[in-house]
């Protein structure tokens, strides 16, 4: 009895852990989102396919969590998704350890990932689920003689689990079958979701530490001073100055280069998972400071090979607008990549009316990659008039043809317009711009929201396309660079506004383009004479994430559902006023943020009994009694006073 008791305490200690991992992980409200939706999955493929002996979707749902969102994530869903299934196919004492064999699945989805760094295939996932079902009916059999009694023996486990082995290979069977099916899809899906809506909060600094600052600063602005004669500034963007918009400019460019992950890409924030999408963000704010993203290589992976590496993530027309981007600041032919010609796709997807998918963003980044690789204005003549078209009579742009006018696009279509040579609406659009400066100095998406980083990158970068000098364009005496300048932390990255501090990587790419007021498209780089290894030539692809995200603050910004998203689309984003119109084009590419839309249980009566191996027989023997009923009654106390306990540490004071 004192070994069962052992084991028995061993997996309450499992699944006490988890939950506290998870709590102690701190998830943002997206991820918890995600884990909600995952668990809702989970539940269905396990209560669907109830009448099919052993065969549920619920391991590969919560592999794929652990592989994709991390170890706490994909254990929560696995404990989640037995905990709610067994309400419908039956609670007892087996729940913890269904909890527990499912928990410990997304975990080793976990460290599959960071062995494999994500790059694991169809075959490869197919076959990890298969094992996960074969070690999950091992553990259930374990569960069959600790709870069952009798004999505690090697002998008697192996017997048992020699009567199981019908059960557990349909098991593998039916994971391994689901995988091949839906595996790469999901994992591509939830990354997707991660990388692009993952929201990091920092503390803002205590007084002293800024009042330090204030007192370094002004030292080193002496000693600056005082030195024998300023530094030229011949040698480019790349030169290190010493006014303030250069120092914020050093700042950023080195706060971004040191946020590089090890794969070569950027995530949202620094250590975040890497996506193409932030990858090719920033690359463009690198590539607006003077760094050639070539040079800067992490175990001799640079932002280019990682790009290359993502290429079959190539989907949406704004993936092929920021690949041919990124790549020409790199100095890197983007007309080709692998077997792609990425200029001719971007052409083939041009309607006969001149527009891309009828979006604002989508058609002005069309004409600025392709402008990018060398076509002529006459080439780009149809987009650049279905543009002029779309202008409204208050001189800006929306993210549609009549929509409420906004800095993202009016920028956008700002540069478009100057690289394609067609100035004649130029100025109607930087009046726009100049009116709607709020007198902060920044502009956010909608008239009524607070001042973002985002929108006044777009505003800043707009109007130098038109010719103006941003520090020349204020509103109370504060200029747009004057409002960046304030959003910048001691670190170097921007936040995106005074209240939220979301999406540094994304962010402070933007915010360097707009400090260095380099409109799109970004001429090739020279790269560093004296760097070595990284880069190298070849293709590359930037994918998916669009419209920014929408939490805290006053909501995400970008390029609203067109050169971000790459397409169309109705998610909505939560928090904030501006945050429902920046998540435009989110659907598009099918994240999780919200369970299915239908999730009906069936009337399954098959028991959960055979989902335990050979426990039917066990079970039938009589021999369970009133004590392990008594053992299934506090396990689910346990859980509830847990789940009760991180409830309440997470609920919203005050």
């Amino acid at each position: 009895m004192s070994w069962q008791l052992s084991v028995l305490g061993i997996l309450a200690l499992v699944l006490v852990a988890g939950g506290l991992w998870f709590e102690r992980s701190r998830p943002s409200a997206r991820l918890l989102a995600a884990v909600a939706a995952l668990a809702a999955l989970g539940v269905a493929g396990r209560v669907v396919l109830a009448p099919l002996p052993n065969v549920a979707a619920t391991t590969d749902v919560a592999l794929l969590a652990g592989y994709a969102l991390g170890g706490p994530a994909g254990f929560a869903v696995g404990a989640l998704s037995a905990l709610i299934s067994n309400f419908w196919l039956g609670q007892g004492p087996w729940t913890p350890w269904q909890m527990a064999g499912w928990g410990l699945v997304g975990l080793g989805g976990a460290a599959l990932a960071a062995l494999t760094a994500r790059r694991l295939g169809r075959v490869g996932l197919a076959l990890a689920a298969a094992v996960a079902g074969l070690l999950y009916g091992a553990l259930l059999d374990l569960s069959a003689m600790v709870n069952f009694g009798g004999e505690q023996s090697l002998d008697r486990y192996l017997a048992l689990s020699a009567r199981g082995i019908p059960f557990n290979i349909a098991h593998a069977a039916g994971n391994a079958a689901i995988m091949l099916a839906a595996g790469p899809a999901l994992v591509r899906m939830l990354e997707r979701y991660r990388g692009r809506f993952e929201v990091t909060w920092r503390a803002a600094p205590s007084a002293g530490a800024v009042a330090a600052a204030a007192l370094v600063a002004i030292a080193l602005g002496a000693a600056i001073a005082a030195g024998p004669g300023a530094r030229s500034a011949s040698a480019g963007r790349a030169e290190v100055v010493t006014s303030g918009a250069g120092r914020a400019v050093n700042g950023a460019r080195a706060w971004l280069a040191d946020s590089q992950n090890p794969n070569g890409g950027f995530g949202t924030s620094p250590g975040s998972i890497s996506s193409p999408a932030m990858t090719g963000w920033a690359m463009l704010g690198l590539e607006a400071a003077g760094r050639n993203p070539r040079d800067l290589h992490l175990k001799r992976r640079s932002p280019v090979d990682y790009l290359r590496r993502h290429a079959d993530e190539l989907s949406s027309t704004g993936d092929l607008e920021r690949t041919i981007l990124a790549l020409r600041g790199a100095g890197v032919s983007s007309g080709r990549l692998g077997d792609r010609d990425l200029v001719a796709e971007l052409r083939s997807r041009e309607s006969n009316g001149g527009s891309y998918e009828k979006q604002v963003n989508l058609t002005a980044f069309a004409v600025l990659a392709r402008s990018a690789v060398g076509e002529s204005d006459a080439s780009l003549s149809d987009p650049v008039r279905w543009l002029r078209r779309a202008q409204n009579i208050d001189g800006g742009w929306g993210s549609v043809r009549r929509a409420t006018s906004e800095p993202d696009s009016t920028g956008a279509v700002l540069q478009a317009m100057a690289a394609a040579g067609a100035e004649r609406r130029l100025a109607r659009g930087a009046r726009w711009l100049r009116g709607s400066q709020h007198a902060d100095g920044g502009w956010s998406l909608t008239r009524s929201g607070d001042s973002n980083s985002q929108s006044t990158s777009w505003a800043i970068q707009g109007l130098a396309a038109a010719g103006l000098n941003p520090k020349r364009v204020h509103k109370a005496a504060r200029t747009g660079l004057e409002y960046l300048q304030a959003r910048q932390a001691a670190d170097g990255h921007f936040s995106y506004s005074k209240s939220s501090d979301q999406t540094p990587v994304w962010v402070t790419a933007q915010a360097l383009t707009a400090l260095q007021q380099a409109p799109f498209p970004i001429p090739s780089v020279a790269r560093r004479e004296s760097s070595g290894g990284g880069g190298g030539s070849g293709g590359g692809a930037a994918s998916g994430g669009g419209a920014t995200s929408g939490t805290g603050g006053s909501g995400g910004s970008g390029v609203g559902s067109g050169f971000g998203a790459g397409g169309k689309g109705g998610a909505s984003a939560s928090g904030g006023n501006d945050g429902a119109q920046a998540s435009r084009g989110l659907a598009r590419d099918g994240g999780v943020g919200r369970a299915p839309d239908s999730l009906v249980p069936t009337t399954a009566t098959a028991s959960p009994i055979l989902e335990l191996g050979a426990e039917t027989a066990v079970a039938a023997d009589g021999s369970s009694s009133t004590g392990l009923l008594w053992f299934a009654v506090a396990n689910l106390l346990a859980v509830a006073a847990v789940g009760g306990w991180i409830w309440w540490r997470r609920r919203p004071v005050g």
